[in-house]
């Protein structure tokens, strides 16, 4: 598989009860209002994403529908298609993500891979975005890229990782959710806030809160400051990352 996205995390916390996490080897497709409609014209709030297991570490689809329901405004409903280690192109090639999509129905789908900074990952993760933007438009609901962040070793690679998913956000007029960056604003204000996980690349759950309080803020337009904290953690904690994902999404944001 290309551009893989290295160890599966070794540990899963579920944040929400009725969600449902799978093993990264497998899909995860796990909305948590079934009866939602299929088909059509897309539903307010009912998100989709494709990724891989920096995605489904955590819960932070389950994540981002518990602040929806904490932050108040439209309800966020979620599903995912989450494979260890896939990229768009393997995700295209695979095919369920494409199925998925086709259904209708989302508002938004949500597009994320490995770090993609070196140069031949940055043109397929445009490429690949552009793909799956033609069939997301033509089920009527519209692109999100979920920027993520380089390994640990590599941390000189955040500019990178920020300007390869900025382009293929803009290629595509699609939304940007800027977590990688909002990352550097939580360590700006704490350089100790825990966001890498044992593996030097998957996120910690406080990370993963990080990513879900900037995707919750960019979905709903509401700002992040002020809302629960998902996991334990000291409330100083907890300002420190709402006030990041709120300066990230207004400096790199797209919506």
């Amino acid at each position: 598989m290309t551009h893989a996205c290295g160890a599966r995390n070794a540990v899963v916390c579920i944040i929400v009860a009725a969600a449902i996490v799978t093993s990264c080897s497998s899909s995860s497709v796990a909305p948590s209002q079934t009866n939602a409609p299929r088909g059509g014209n897309p539903v307010d709030g009912r998100i989709l994403f494709i990724g891989n297991s920096l995605t489904e570490a955590n819960g932070l689809p389950a994540m981002v529908e518990t602040l929806s329901r904490q932050g108040g405004g439209t309800p966020i409903s979620t599903a995912s298609v989450v494979f260890g280690g896939f990229s768009l192109e393997d995700h295209w090639k695979q095919g369920t993500a494409q199925r998925r999509v086709a259904e209708g129905g989302w508002s938004i789908v949500v597009l994320q891979q490995g770090p993609s900074a070196l140069p031949e990952s940055q043109a397929a993760l445009r490429e690949w975005t552009a793909r799956f933007d033609a069939i997301i438009r033509a089920s009527g609901g519209r692109t999100a890229l979920y920027m993520v962040w380089p390994e640990s070793n590599r941390r000189d690679a955040f500019d990178a990782v920020s300007r390869s998913y900025t382009r293929a956000a803009e290629d595509v007029g699609g939304m940007l959710f800027p977590v990688g960056e909002a990352w550097r604003g939580a360590w700006r204000r704490d350089p100790d806030v825990p966001l890498y996980g044992p593996d030097g690349f998957h996120p910690t759950p406080t990370a993963t809160y990080l990513a879900a309080l900037v995707i919750y803020q960019q979905i709903s337009g509401r700002s992040p400051v002020g809302l629960p904290a998902l996991t334990q953690m000291p409330a100083d904690r907890v300002r420190i990352l709402q006030e990041a994902a709120q300066e990230a999404n207004a400096q790199f944001g797209r919506r």
